[in-house]
């Protein structure tokens, strides 16, 4: 069981040393680098990496390319920010062990990640399965702008592993601000836009109040102290802005002028 490793990136020469570490145990580590004007794609090359330089085309997309660009398999795919532990590493040595018939065609891995310092149990952050280690002939990444997965073919068999990918999210409250800003909520919009969903102006005025509830108390936020108060906060500013995001969206027709 031979087992390439995958890791989309864009400017990360903060974190692409220890994403790469983390996994350099595997038999291959690609980066799929998207025009990076930093030195992530020459700290990933100086680390062994084998290095793609490719235009972004979205998440999706990107780790597809990636999954089809390795030489294995077996894909173990990462984000530049997640890292994986020695504990899930020594989970996934003792599965190369397990004879090919009693294997599982992809595993769900729990992510634990660490805000303002700390780890977060709550929120609805954790444990925040993913589908990270996977034969990739029995799937593909689903076809959306936000919120990838990894989806397996139907009758293919998956298990869940125990121990976690560790994620370190934003590195501030302005970096958590402008990702939901910039990227999240307007891709979000776009997806629900796509999908067919609509908003009116109640929906707008309840969505900021109804995401901090949920995830402050029905989630538990309020366990994780301050850094739970935050994210409940920064929960409630982005359902507010993809609602209005999408308003926006549903109703640019009308709004141009006509001749």
């Amino acid at each position: 069981m031979n087992i390439s490793a995958v890791i989309i990136a864009g400017n990360e020469e903060e974190k692409i040393a220890d994403a790469i570490r983390s996994v350099e145990w595997v038999d291959e580590v690609i980066v799929i680098d998207s025009e990076s004007t930093d030195r992530t794609r020459a700290i990933a090359e100086e680390m062994g990496a084998f290095v793609i330089t490719r235009p972004w085309p979205g998440f999706s997309a990107q780790k597809q390319f990636g999954v089809e660009a390795a030489s294995f398999d077996w894909v173990l795919s990462l984000d530049a920010d997640e890292r994986i532990s020695p504990g899930l590493r020594d989970e996934i040595f003792s599965i190369k062990k397990v004879p090919v018939s009693l294997r599982a065609d992809g595993y769900r891995i729990p992510r634990l990640s660490y805000y303002m310092g700390r780890p977060i149990w709550h929120c609805g952050w954790y444990p925040d399965w993913q589908l990270r280690l996977f034969d990739r002939r029995k799937g593909r990444w689903k076809d959306v702008l936000v919120h990838e997965s990894f989806e397996m073919n139907g009758g293919a068999k998956i298990e869940k592993l125990t121990r976690e990918i560790t994620h370190f999210t934003s590195e501030n409250a302005r970096h958590h601000h402008e990702m939901i800003g910039k990227r999240y909520a307007p891709l979000a919009a776009r997806q629900m836009f796509a999908d067919g969903r609509r908003t009116t102006p109640f929906g707008i005025a309840a969505a900021g109040p109804t995401a901090f509830f949920s995830t402050y108390v029905l989630k538990l936020g309020f366990l994780d102290g301050l850094a739970g108060f935050c994210i409940a906060q920064f929960a409630a500013h982005h359902a507010f802005l993809k609602h209005l995001c999408l308003w926006e969206m549903q109703n640019a027709d009308s709004q141009r002028p006509r001749t």
